[in-house]
């Protein structure tokens, strides 16, 4: 289908992008590596009559280490956090997490803020951010505030964004090279997950297992009381909804997260 008609406007920074939502309104939308957004236009299911380019905010693309975190600018692309040394030493999980996106023209186009962002509880990275604990920096016309990325999900395709805000960074603490792993299966290679499960540093999220991402709770208290891997991973479905459709009904994917939480943190544990 073709989009519905729009306006298209370019940001030279964010300061700019914040001052274009601002002057535009609820109708109107950022794009930056479009691979989210434009597939809903062109179904229909998202109408903006304004597009904001913010893919020339040079201010909005880096990974670099700041006291205890790495910080990472909403406009990174899914190839420049593979090919990472910071995150390779510092928080390995989101360099493995964003070589599973899509293909290579998606990961070099496409942005970990437009992943992140657009919520969609089936995609890689938004468990990863999840499960490292990261916090999210919003900006817009009052300046930044800054969300812990579990309180900034809300459910499908919602997030705590007001329209005139922007995700413009994220902070991840450094866990350095151990302790994490990440398990995702799906139909064929560069889909969504049917279901994916990422763990670092005792903490384990899971993607496509309800409205949103999920941290397996039950999981992490008996990860932390002292269980056995398999007998944590065993409680990983518990306080899940996981959707039914044409891939897997709700028991299949309750088994699959119990199956890759173990596979997961046995990974995480040949990482010490």
């Amino acid at each position: 289908m073709i989009p519905a008609a729009f306006d298209y406007v370019k940001a030279d920074t964010l300061d700019h992008a914040v001052q274009l939502l601002a002057e535009h309104g609820e109708d109107a939308k950022v794009i930056a590596g479009g691979h989210s957004l434009l597939p809903m236009m062109k179904l229909r299911l998202a109408f903006p009559t304004v597009l904001i380019d913010i893919r020339r905010a040079a201010d909005a693309s880096y990974v670099r280490v700041e006291g205890e975190e790495v910080a990472i600018g909403a406009l990174t692309r899914h190839a420049d956090l593979v090919a990472s040394d910071v995150l390779a030493a510092e928080a390995p999980l989101l360099a493995e997490v964003a070589a599973h996106v899509g293909d290579p023209q998606v990961r070099h186009r496409g942005t970990i803020g437009g992943s992140v962002a657009h919520s969609d509880p089936a995609a890689d990275l938004p468990s990863a951010v999840l499960a490292s604990d990261a916090t999210l920096v919003l900006q817009g016309p009052g300046g930044r505030r800054e969300v812990k990325a579990a309180d900034f999900f809300l459910g499908y395709f919602e997030t705590v964004l007001s329209p005139d805000e922007l995700l413009v960074e994220l902070r991840v603490p450094r866990t350095g090279t151990g302790g994490w792993g990440y398990e995702k299966f799906v139909r064929r290679a560069n889909d969504w997950a049917i279901v994916g499960v990422a763990t670092v540093a005792g903490r384990v999220a899971l993607a496509n297992m309800g409205n949103k991402p999920l941290r397996a709770a039950r999981t992490e208290e008996a990860l932390a009381s002292g269980a056995s891997i398999a007998d944590a991973a065993a409680l990983a479905a518990e306080d899940t909804s996981p959707v039914e459709d044409m891939h897997a009904n709700a028991d299949y994917r309750r088994h699959l997260a119990r199956v890759l939480t173990r596979r997961a943190l046995e990974a995480a544990a040949a990482r010490p």
